[in-house]
Order: C-alpha cells, then structure tokens, then sequence
C-alpha cells in the first residue's frame, strides 16, 4: 500500500506538468479538492467503533492538511512548472532524508553519520540539476524558483510522513484522507475562487478535464487512504524508505510521456540522489538485531 501510495504520487507529480499548462495553480488545486470531496463524502463521518476526535487530533489534521495538502499542492505544482519533471524527481529524492531529519528535530531521534552523508548527497544531486537547468535557460533564474518551491514540498511532503503516523493510532485512514482534503479545500477556496471568475472554462478539452479527474482522486484521495492504511502497520522510518519511488515515478513520467530525456549530468544527478536515498534508510546492523530480538 505504502508502495503503491508513492508510486501514485511520483505519476501525478510529473503530469500535473500538463494541468499546469491548461489550469491556473490556484484554481487547480480548488479543483482537486472540490472534486476529491464529492467523492469522500461518504467518509467524513466516524465510524462505530471509532472514538470522538481528540483536540489534539483536530490540530495534527490541521497541521497535516496545511503542510501534505495545501502547501505541498502549491509548491509543487509552481516548481514543476518553472522545471522539468526529471528535476522534480531528483528533488523529490531527498524526501527519506529528510524525513529522518524531521525525525530528529521533532521526535528527538539521533541521526548517524551514514545519514548525514545521504543527506549531503542529495543536496548535492539537487545542486547539480539546478545549475545544468540554469545553464540550459541562459542563466535565468525561474529554474532556481523551480527547484526552491520543488523543496518546500518536499519538506511539507516529509512532515507529511511524520505527523500522519501519529494520526493512524486514533482515527481511520478513510477519515482522516477525507477531514484532511476537507481542510485543504477551505484553504484554497478563496485563491481558486479568485482565478475562477476570470477563467474560460469551456476552452478545457475533455481530455485535460479526464486528466484533472484522475489527478483528484490519486492525489486526495487514493494516494492519502493507501498511505494512512498502510503507515498504521508499518514504522515510520521504514515507511521513509518507501517514498523512493515518488521520484522515480516522477522521472518516468518525464520520460515516458514528456518526452524529456536523461543527459549524463542528470544521470549523474540522479544516481547521487538516489544514493543519498541508500544511505539515509539502508537498515543498520543495530536495526536488524534490534528486529531479531524482537521477533
């Protein structure tokens, strides 16, 4: 569940690249939210056996949808629109890192040298694809917009991972895909409201509006009750390791349906991020032993 979650998230990340071109960012993602919320209506409400929302759950829902849904969403979708999918992969590499830098600052956990080095690999994979991009655009200075916002997201995505693991102990994967994309959708209402009144609607082709459909439902939808139903069985940093394929899926996009290609220097960029990735999650022989004594 945790694999295909990401999976899902690395396609629509590298093919909002199109609904970027026809949808205004605002108005895009008030559409993804208003259409996922049609859909989830169904699952707003509490189960049986599920118990009343705490406070303190109402503020992580919050604080979830804010940074997973909201900003992540904006982010995401004005950087891969200043950059390249390919990019936006490379990028999105570093989400395990960084979930284990989150880790310590949030939770108090230590990080070890290996860790520390997959992170220098990453920031040094995003480093080199933002000066080939620039290159690339004569020195412009969109492509560093691109890849500035493209990491904001990816910090949103690795608070994303963390909070939401504290959520899966009180209250239902389908919940809590629903009450978040619910906040998201009061967050972007007034900015989607805004471009909608000067936007011609009847210019969308049927296949763009095909694409926004698929796009809502993966990314509020399935993508979040995978995640939440699979994170309930699985630690937080195992599930770090997962995020991998986000990345790759979003590379692939990029290639396969983009028409983008790799060049050595984004090869070479790509293979430090994913690097970084090994080293960041690679299990520890303290971590295996640590699972053997357990079992």
């Amino acid at each position: 569940m945790l694999a295909s979650s990401m999976a899902l998230v690395g396609s629509y990340v590298g093919l909002s690249k199109w609904l970027v071109l026809v949808f205004p960012v605002f108005l895009l993602a008030w559409l993804r939210f208003g259409i996922a919320a049609v859909a989830m209506v169904g699952w707003v409400k509490r189960g049986p056996a599920e118990a009343p929302l705490r406070l303190h759950d109402r503020h992580l829902l919050f604080v979830e949808s804010f940074l997973g849904n909201f900003l992540f969403s904006i982010c995401m979708l004005f950087g891969v629109s200043m950059t390249s999918a390919l990019a936006a992969g490379v990028i999105m590499a570093a989400i395990p890192a960084v979930v284990a830098l989150l880790s310590w600052v949030w939770l108090r956990e230590r990080i070890s040298a290996r860790v520390m080095a997959g992170m220098a690999c990453g920031v040094s994979g995003i480093a080199l694809v933002s000066i080939v991009k620039s290159s690339a655009d004569n020195g412009a200075s969109v492509s560093w917009l691109g890849n500035l916002l493209l990491c904001a997201a990816v910090v949103c995505e690795a608070s994303y991972v963390v909070i939401g693991k504290k959520l899966t102990g009180n209250v239902s994967a389908k919940r809590i895909s629903a009450l978040v994309n619910l906040w998201g959708l009061l967050l972007v209402t007034p900015f989607g409201l805004w471009q909608a009144m000067s936007f011609q609607f009847s210019a969308v082709a049927a296949s763009a509006w095909a694409l926004l459909v698929f796009y809502s439902l993966a990314a509020s939808m399935v993508t979040v009750w995978l995640w939440m139903t699979g994170l309930k069985h699985v630690p937080a940093a195992s599930a770090g390791v997962v995020t991998v394929l986000l990345p790759l899926s979003a590379a692939g996009v990029g290639v396969l349906f983009l028409n983008e290609r790799f060049n050595m220097v984004q090869l070479a960029a790509f293979a430090l991020a994913l690097a970084g990735v090994l080293l960041a999650t690679w299990p520890s022989a303290e971590t295996h032993a640590s699972v053997g004594s357990n079992l």
